[in-house]
């Protein structure tokens, strides 16, 4: 693939993964990875959980008083069922965090660091030239910081790429939210006219 797509494809993929947010994709991969590798302790978490709220509701109308034993009993049980469901929602909340962490980090690294090491990499490859004389003395600018002069550097095409995308993006929003954009004073006068 060549470096003008490979710069496209990484700032669009990060401004995607913007747009639609870490929080979400999060939730969304943590949710798949409870299904594989967690399925019998969530499973398992369900049905501690109803089995509490029946014996919690059992609790409630038996009399402490005329039933004293059948009380006990309920209420040890209820005790029991409410530490096993404190000890496996720690064992899943430490599950969430360990997995949190590897997933942001990866997030990372596919998105940011991968858009510093191909700028990094190619530092001084110029990922296309621009015709002799067209933008005079910006050509040195659009080279920064150690492309070949008259060329367009890494760096620069992804600040033009993200701009762009970012653009795309307002449009998009504009457009699906069917919202006009405020017209300029002088339409204005028109409408009033």
């Amino acid at each position: 693939m060549s470096l003008i797509i490979t710069i496209f494809a990484l700032v669009f993929v990060t401004e995607l993964i913007s747009w639609i947010g870490k929080s979400v994709l999060l939730e969304f991969a943590y949710a798949i990875y409870l299904r594989i590798f967690y399925s019998s302790a969530v499973t398992r978490q369900r049905k501690l959980k109803s089995e509490i709220l029946v014996a919690k509701k059992e609790l409630l109308q038996t009399s402490a008083q005329d039933q004293f034993a059948k009380w006990a009993k309920l209420r040890r049980g209820v005790d029991k069922g409410l530490a096993d469901l404190e000890k496996l929602n720690s064992e899943l909340s430490s599950a969430r965090s360990s997995f949190s962490l590897k997933f942001n980090t990866a997030v990372w690294f596919l998105t940011a660091g991968l858009q510093f090491f191909v700028g990094w990499w190619y530092r001084k490859s110029a990922v296309f030239y621009l015709p002799p004389g067209w933008f005079g003395p910006l050509t040195w600018w659009l080279a920064f910081p150690f492309a070949p002069t008259g060329s367009v550097s890494c760096g620069v095409w992804q600040m033009a790429c993200r701009r762009v995308i970012k653009v795309g993006e307002r449009v998009a929003k504009e457009l699906a939210t069917g919202t006009e954009s405020e017209p300029v004073p002088s339409e204005r006068k028109e409408k009033a006219e």
